[in-house]
């Protein structure tokens, strides 16, 4: 399994949902639209959101940092 990480380019707020949506394969617009339409469900969405920001390396990091 690949690492996920935040890409430089394409990215809204934090790039959370275009790491993931190239993680699975979609477009970023569409992991958006889910991610907005599961706001409107109960839960700790926007939690999840903040906390994938805060670990999720960016793409710069990540490829400076490799061995």
């Amino acid at each position: 399994m690949s690492t996920i990480v935040r890409p430089s380019e394409g990215r809204m707020i934090g790039g959370v949902c275009a790491a993931l949506a190239r993680r699975f394969g979609t477009s970023a617009t569409t992991m958006r639209v889910i991610f907005l339409v599961s706001c409107l469900l109960p839960g700790p969405q926007v939690l999840l959101y903040l906390a994938l920001w805060a670990f999720l390396p960016s793409e710069k990091h990540a490829t400076t940092s490799a061995w």
